[in-house]
Protein backbone atom coordinates (compact mmCIF):
# COMPACT_ATOMS: atom_id res chain seq x y z
CA UNK A 1 0.00 0.00 0.00
CA UNK A 2 1.08 2.64 -0.88
CA UNK A 3 2.68 3.25 -1.76
CA UNK A 4 2.54 11.63 3.32
CA UNK A 5 1.85 15.77 6.49
CA UNK A 6 4.93 18.07 5.94
CA UNK A 7 4.74 20.69 4.17
CA UNK A 8 6.61 22.58 0.92
CA UNK A 9 7.94 25.61 -0.19
CA UNK A 10 6.03 25.65 -3.73
CA UNK A 11 5.15 28.97 -3.90
CA UNK A 12 2.22 27.68 -5.78
CA UNK A 13 0.87 25.66 -2.32
CA UNK A 14 -1.30 27.41 -0.05
CA UNK A 15 -3.71 25.35 2.45
CA UNK A 16 -6.75 23.70 1.55
CA UNK A 17 -6.57 21.49 4.19
CA UNK A 18 -2.70 20.92 3.26
CA UNK A 19 -2.17 22.32 -0.01
CA UNK A 20 -4.29 24.67 -2.94
CA UNK A 21 -2.45 25.93 -5.96
CA UNK A 22 -4.89 29.70 -6.61
CA UNK A 23 -4.64 31.04 -10.25
CA UNK A 24 -6.91 34.05 -8.89
CA UNK A 25 -10.12 33.30 -10.24
CA UNK A 26 -12.91 32.20 -8.38
CA UNK A 27 -13.36 28.57 -8.83
CA UNK A 28 -9.14 28.18 -7.61
CA UNK A 29 -9.88 30.70 -4.97
CA UNK A 30 -8.53 28.31 -1.25
CA UNK A 31 -10.55 30.61 0.53
CA UNK A 32 -13.56 28.66 -1.39
CA UNK A 33 -12.58 25.11 -1.05
CA UNK A 34 -11.79 25.50 2.54
CA UNK A 35 -15.21 27.44 3.65
CA UNK A 36 -17.60 24.88 1.59
CA UNK A 37 -15.72 21.90 3.02
CA UNK A 38 -14.53 22.99 6.58
CA UNK A 39 -17.94 21.38 7.93
CA UNK A 40 -16.66 18.22 6.57
CA UNK A 41 -13.38 18.72 8.21
CA UNK A 42 -14.00 18.08 11.99
CA UNK A 43 -13.20 14.71 13.37
CA UNK A 44 -15.53 12.68 15.54
CA UNK A 45 -14.29 10.86 17.94
CA UNK A 46 -17.55 8.20 17.89
CA UNK A 47 -17.18 7.63 14.92
CA UNK A 48 -13.75 7.32 14.75
CA UNK A 49 -14.05 4.39 17.62
CA UNK A 50 -16.26 2.85 15.42
CA UNK A 51 -13.87 2.91 12.21
CA UNK A 52 -11.14 1.34 15.02
CA UNK A 53 -14.08 -1.28 15.90
CA UNK A 54 -14.31 -1.76 12.56
CA UNK A 55 -11.19 -2.21 11.35
CA UNK A 56 -8.07 -2.67 13.92
CA UNK A 57 -10.06 -4.85 16.15
CA UNK A 58 -11.91 -7.92 13.63
CA UNK A 59 -7.84 -7.66 12.28
CA UNK A 60 -6.28 -8.81 15.08
CA UNK A 61 -9.40 -10.88 16.28
CA UNK A 62 -8.81 -12.47 12.66
CA UNK A 63 -5.11 -12.99 13.41
CA UNK A 64 -5.78 -14.73 16.16
CA UNK A 65 -8.76 -17.10 14.62
CA UNK A 66 -6.05 -17.92 11.67
CA UNK A 67 -3.39 -19.11 14.28
CA UNK A 68 -6.05 -21.27 15.80
CA UNK A 69 -7.02 -22.29 12.38
CA UNK A 70 -3.84 -23.89 11.49
CA UNK A 71 -4.26 -26.44 13.56
CA UNK A 72 -7.48 -27.69 12.01
CA UNK A 73 -6.80 -26.98 8.23
CA UNK A 74 -4.72 -24.74 6.44
CA UNK A 75 -7.26 -24.32 3.60
CA UNK A 76 -9.32 -22.80 6.32
CA UNK A 77 -6.83 -20.57 7.36
CA UNK A 78 -6.38 -19.29 4.37
CA UNK A 79 -9.72 -18.85 3.61
CA UNK A 80 -9.97 -16.56 6.92
CA UNK A 81 -6.88 -14.75 5.33
CA UNK A 82 -9.24 -12.84 3.03
CA UNK A 83 -11.52 -11.11 5.56
CA UNK A 84 -8.34 -10.29 7.61
CA UNK A 85 -6.93 -8.82 4.57
CA UNK A 86 -10.17 -6.41 4.21
CA UNK A 87 -9.71 -5.36 7.42
CA UNK A 88 -6.06 -5.05 7.20
CA UNK A 89 -7.03 -2.87 4.22
CA UNK A 90 -9.88 -0.58 6.93
CA UNK A 91 -6.46 -0.52 9.02
CA UNK A 92 -4.48 1.28 5.90
CA UNK A 93 -7.39 3.80 6.00
CA UNK A 94 -7.27 4.71 9.88
CA UNK A 95 -3.38 5.02 9.48
CA UNK A 96 -3.83 6.99 6.31
CA UNK A 97 -5.84 9.95 8.31
CA UNK A 98 -3.77 9.70 11.01
CA UNK A 99 -1.17 10.85 8.74
CA UNK A 100 -2.93 13.27 7.41
CA UNK A 101 -4.23 14.53 10.99
CA UNK A 102 -7.58 14.17 10.51
CA UNK A 103 -8.84 10.72 12.33
CA UNK A 104 -9.14 12.32 15.83
CA UNK A 105 -9.79 15.99 16.89
CA UNK A 106 -6.01 15.42 18.93
CA UNK A 107 -3.17 16.28 17.08
CA UNK A 108 -0.99 13.49 19.77
CA UNK A 109 -4.02 11.10 19.41
CA UNK A 110 -3.31 10.88 15.40
CA UNK A 111 0.20 9.93 16.06
CA UNK A 112 0.05 7.04 18.70
CA UNK A 113 -2.99 5.51 15.98
CA UNK A 114 -1.21 6.25 13.34
CA UNK A 115 1.80 4.98 15.16
CA UNK A 116 0.66 1.56 16.65
CA UNK A 117 -0.92 1.12 13.37
CA UNK A 118 1.74 1.57 10.94
CA UNK A 119 3.46 -0.99 12.91
CA UNK A 120 0.81 -3.45 11.71
CA UNK A 121 1.35 -2.35 8.14
CA UNK A 122 5.14 -2.41 8.79
CA UNK A 123 5.09 1.65 7.68
CA UNK A 124 7.30 4.26 9.59
CA UNK A 125 4.62 6.96 10.25
CA UNK A 126 6.73 10.32 10.11
CA UNK A 127 8.71 8.96 7.13
CA UNK A 128 5.18 7.92 5.12
CA UNK A 129 3.40 11.55 6.32
CA UNK A 130 6.11 13.42 4.73
CA UNK A 131 5.92 11.19 1.32
CA UNK A 132 2.27 11.63 1.15
CA UNK A 133 2.34 14.75 1.95
CA UNK A 134 4.67 15.38 -1.28
CA UNK A 135 2.52 13.21 -3.04
CA UNK A 136 -1.29 15.63 -2.68
CA UNK A 137 0.90 18.52 -3.21
CA UNK A 138 2.52 17.07 -6.82
CA UNK A 139 -0.10 15.04 -7.76
CA UNK A 140 -0.63 15.24 -11.38
CA UNK A 141 2.07 17.36 -11.87
CA UNK A 142 4.63 16.18 -14.61
CA UNK A 143 7.43 18.25 -13.02
CA UNK A 144 7.36 16.65 -9.73
CA UNK A 145 6.77 12.99 -10.09
CA UNK A 146 8.51 10.47 -8.10
CA UNK A 147 7.45 10.39 -4.61
CA UNK A 148 4.63 8.82 -3.44
CA UNK A 149 3.06 7.89 -6.60
CA UNK A 150 3.07 5.35 -9.36
CA UNK A 151 6.04 5.79 -12.01
CA UNK A 152 4.42 6.94 -15.07
CA UNK A 153 6.33 8.25 -18.21
CA UNK A 154 5.18 9.57 -20.91
CA UNK A 155 5.30 8.52 -24.60
CA UNK A 156 8.36 10.90 -25.71
CA UNK A 157 10.73 9.37 -22.40
CA UNK A 158 9.65 6.06 -22.88
CA UNK A 159 10.86 6.26 -26.56
CA UNK A 160 13.95 7.60 -25.75
CA UNK A 161 14.95 5.39 -23.38
CA UNK A 162 17.25 2.42 -23.99
CA UNK A 163 15.80 -1.20 -24.23
CA UNK A 164 17.08 -1.87 -20.95
CA UNK A 165 15.27 1.23 -19.63
CA UNK A 166 11.96 0.20 -21.64
CA UNK A 167 11.72 -3.52 -20.23
CA UNK A 168 12.26 -2.04 -16.34
CA UNK A 169 9.37 0.06 -16.82
CA UNK A 170 7.20 -2.60 -18.45
CA UNK A 171 8.40 -4.97 -15.61
CA UNK A 172 7.43 -2.54 -13.36
CA UNK A 173 4.19 -1.77 -15.00
CA UNK A 174 3.49 -5.50 -15.44
CA UNK A 175 0.17 -6.52 -13.05
CA UNK A 176 2.13 -9.57 -11.71
CA UNK A 177 4.76 -7.18 -10.92
CA UNK A 178 2.75 -4.46 -9.68
CA UNK A 179 0.24 -6.64 -7.43
CA UNK A 180 2.30 -9.77 -7.07
CA UNK A 181 5.81 -8.58 -5.87
CA UNK A 182 4.80 -4.94 -4.67
CA UNK A 183 3.02 -5.18 -1.66
CA UNK A 184 6.70 -7.02 -0.73
CA UNK A 185 8.40 -4.32 -1.94
CA UNK A 186 5.86 -1.49 -0.66
CA UNK A 187 5.41 -2.80 2.70
CA UNK A 188 8.19 -5.24 3.42
CA UNK A 189 11.32 -3.85 1.98
CA UNK A 190 10.99 0.03 0.62
CA UNK A 191 10.07 1.00 4.36
CA UNK A 192 13.25 -0.49 6.07
CA UNK A 193 15.34 2.02 3.87
CA UNK A 194 16.77 4.81 4.87
CA UNK A 195 17.37 6.99 1.96
CA UNK A 196 20.90 8.53 1.94
CA UNK A 197 19.70 12.13 1.95
CA UNK A 198 17.22 11.68 4.58
CA UNK A 199 16.38 14.29 7.09
CA UNK A 200 17.35 13.32 10.51
CA UNK A 201 13.71 13.25 11.61
CA UNK A 202 13.01 10.68 8.83
CA UNK A 203 15.58 8.50 9.37
CA UNK A 204 14.77 8.11 13.21
CA UNK A 205 11.02 7.18 11.80
CA UNK A 206 12.83 4.62 9.87
CA UNK A 207 15.08 2.82 12.48
CA UNK A 208 12.66 3.53 15.14
CA UNK A 209 10.15 1.40 13.15
CA UNK A 210 12.24 -1.08 12.16
CA UNK A 211 13.73 -1.79 15.43
CA UNK A 212 9.81 -1.65 17.21
CA UNK A 213 8.98 -4.68 14.09
CA UNK A 214 12.00 -6.19 14.66
CA UNK A 215 10.72 -6.71 18.40
CA UNK A 216 7.71 -7.24 17.76
CA UNK A 217 8.28 -10.50 14.69
CA UNK A 218 10.84 -11.65 16.69
CA UNK A 219 9.03 -11.93 19.64
CA UNK A 220 5.99 -13.63 17.85
CA UNK A 221 8.22 -15.70 16.08
CA UNK A 222 9.48 -17.07 19.63
CA UNK A 223 5.84 -17.77 20.91
CA UNK A 224 4.39 -19.48 17.72
CA UNK A 225 7.35 -20.38 15.73
CA UNK A 226 8.24 -18.60 12.40
CA UNK A 227 6.24 -20.48 9.84
CA UNK A 228 3.13 -20.32 11.39
CA UNK A 229 4.18 -16.57 12.00
CA UNK A 230 4.10 -16.29 8.08
CA UNK A 231 1.14 -18.53 7.63
CA UNK A 232 -0.99 -16.01 10.10
CA UNK A 233 0.15 -12.37 8.70
CA UNK A 234 1.76 -13.19 5.70
CA UNK A 235 -1.01 -13.77 3.00
CA UNK A 236 -3.30 -10.89 4.21
CA UNK A 237 -0.66 -8.36 4.18
CA UNK A 238 -0.11 -9.70 0.76
CA UNK A 239 -4.13 -9.75 -0.17
CA UNK A 240 -4.04 -6.42 1.95
CA UNK A 241 -1.15 -4.68 0.17
CA UNK A 242 -2.36 -6.35 -3.47
CA UNK A 243 -6.24 -4.38 -3.24
CA UNK A 244 -3.89 -1.24 -1.63
CA UNK A 245 -1.98 -0.91 -4.60
CA UNK A 246 -4.52 -0.68 -7.38
CA UNK A 247 -6.94 1.55 -4.90
CA UNK A 248 -3.81 3.71 -4.99
CA UNK A 249 -3.20 3.18 -8.79
CA UNK A 250 -7.16 3.49 -10.07
CA UNK A 251 -7.00 6.88 -7.87
CA UNK A 252 -4.85 8.62 -10.32
CA UNK A 253 -4.33 6.16 -13.14
CA UNK A 254 -7.13 6.83 -15.54
CA UNK A 255 -7.48 7.23 -19.34
CA UNK A 256 -8.44 11.25 -18.71
CA UNK A 257 -6.37 11.75 -15.83
CA UNK A 258 -4.81 14.60 -15.32
CA UNK A 259 -1.35 15.68 -15.81
CA UNK A 260 0.14 19.51 -16.33
CA UNK A 261 4.28 20.94 -16.48
CA UNK A 262 4.90 24.16 -14.31
CA UNK A 263 3.22 27.12 -13.79
CA UNK A 264 -0.01 25.55 -15.50
CA UNK A 265 -0.43 22.64 -13.07
CA UNK A 266 -3.02 24.08 -9.91
CA UNK A 267 -4.01 21.85 -6.95
CA UNK A 268 -7.82 21.90 -7.61
CA UNK A 269 -7.80 20.93 -11.37
CA UNK A 270 -5.82 18.21 -9.94
CA UNK A 271 -7.88 16.67 -7.39
CA UNK A 272 -10.80 17.17 -8.85
CA UNK A 273 -9.47 16.54 -12.61
CA UNK A 274 -6.81 14.16 -11.55
CA UNK A 275 -8.20 12.09 -8.77
CA UNK A 276 -11.26 9.86 -9.38
CA UNK A 277 -14.44 8.78 -7.56
CA UNK A 278 -14.46 5.31 -7.60
CA UNK A 279 -17.92 5.01 -7.69
CA UNK A 280 -18.34 1.16 -5.43
CA UNK A 281 -21.32 -0.43 -3.68
CA UNK A 282 -22.14 -0.38 -0.21
CA UNK A 283 -20.34 -3.31 0.81
CA UNK A 284 -16.77 -1.78 -1.32
CA UNK A 285 -17.13 1.07 0.17
CA UNK A 286 -16.87 -0.31 3.13
CA UNK A 287 -14.11 -2.25 1.98
CA UNK A 288 -12.09 0.37 1.74
CA UNK A 289 -12.95 2.70 3.59
CA UNK A 290 -14.76 5.44 1.31
CA UNK A 291 -10.83 5.72 -0.27
CA UNK A 292 -13.21 5.68 -4.05
CA UNK A 293 -14.22 9.52 -3.00
CA UNK A 294 -10.58 10.28 -3.78
CA UNK A 295 -11.18 13.46 -5.51
CA UNK A 296 -12.77 14.97 -2.21
CA UNK A 297 -10.01 13.65 -0.07
CA UNK A 298 -7.73 15.25 -2.59
CA UNK A 299 -9.33 18.48 -2.17
CA UNK A 300 -9.19 18.66 1.03
CA UNK A 301 -6.99 16.32 3.04
CA UNK A 302 -8.46 17.21 6.32
CA UNK A 303 -11.57 15.39 5.78
CA UNK A 304 -11.91 12.14 7.61
CA UNK A 305 -12.70 8.89 6.10
CA UNK A 306 -15.96 8.28 7.23
CA UNK A 307 -17.33 11.53 5.88
CA UNK A 308 -16.21 12.06 2.64
CA UNK A 309 -19.54 10.02 0.72
CA UNK A 310 -21.20 12.78 3.15
CA UNK A 311 -19.17 15.98 1.28
CA UNK A 312 -19.30 14.25 -2.23
CA UNK A 313 -23.19 13.86 -2.10
CA UNK A 314 -24.20 17.32 -0.82
CA UNK A 315 -21.79 19.62 -3.19
CA UNK A 316 -22.72 19.60 -7.00
CA UNK A 317 -19.44 20.63 -7.99
CA UNK A 318 -18.71 16.62 -7.42
CA UNK A 319 -20.95 15.32 -9.43
CA UNK A 320 -19.06 16.39 -12.50
CA UNK A 321 -15.50 14.58 -11.79
CA UNK A 322 -14.20 11.48 -13.18
CA UNK A 323 -16.22 8.42 -11.99
CA UNK A 324 -14.88 4.99 -12.50
CA UNK A 325 -16.51 1.93 -11.97
CA UNK A 326 -15.26 -1.16 -10.83
CA UNK A 327 -14.53 -2.69 -14.40
CA UNK A 328 -12.94 0.87 -15.37
CA UNK A 329 -10.58 0.53 -12.88
CA UNK A 330 -9.63 -2.69 -13.80
CA UNK A 331 -9.44 -1.95 -17.37
CA UNK A 332 -7.28 1.18 -16.27
CA UNK A 333 -4.38 -1.26 -15.33
CA UNK A 334 -3.56 -1.26 -19.00
CA UNK A 335 -2.97 2.17 -18.70
CA UNK A 336 0.77 2.55 -19.23
CA UNK A 337 2.26 6.28 -20.94
CA UNK A 338 0.94 10.05 -20.72
CA UNK A 339 0.11 11.29 -24.06
CA UNK A 340 1.12 14.70 -23.78
CA UNK A 341 -0.48 15.36 -27.23
CA UNK A 342 -3.61 14.09 -26.40
CA UNK A 343 -3.95 14.52 -22.56
CA UNK A 344 -4.76 11.16 -21.55
CA UNK A 345 -3.02 7.80 -20.87
CA UNK A 346 -2.92 5.17 -22.98
CA UNK A 347 -1.34 1.79 -23.72
CA UNK A 348 2.29 0.50 -24.78
CA UNK A 349 0.66 -0.28 -27.94
CA UNK A 350 -1.15 3.43 -28.51
CA UNK A 351 2.49 4.82 -27.45
CA UNK A 352 4.22 3.07 -29.92
CA UNK A 353 1.91 4.43 -32.44
CA UNK A 354 2.38 8.24 -31.82
CA UNK A 355 5.73 7.63 -31.14
CA UNK A 356 6.14 6.26 -34.71
CA UNK A 357 3.99 9.08 -36.60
Amino acid sequence: MSPAGASTADPRLSPVGETAAPNGTEEHDPRKWRDLLAPYARPDGRRAALCLATSVAPYVGLSVAIYFALGVSHLLALALAIPASVFLVRTFIVFHDCTHGSFLASRRANEWVGVVTGLMLYAPFVRWRHDHAVHHASSGDLDRRGTGDVRTLTVGEYAALPWRGRLGYRLLRNPLVMFGIGPIVAMIIGPRIVSRGARPRMRRSVIATDIALAVIVIGLCLLIGWADYLLVFGPSALLAGSMGIWLFYVQHQFEDAYWESGETWNYADAALRGSSFLKLAAPLRFCTGNIGYHHVHHLNARIPNYNLQRAHEENAVFQAVPTLTLRDGLRAVTLKLWDEDRARLVTFAEGRRVASR
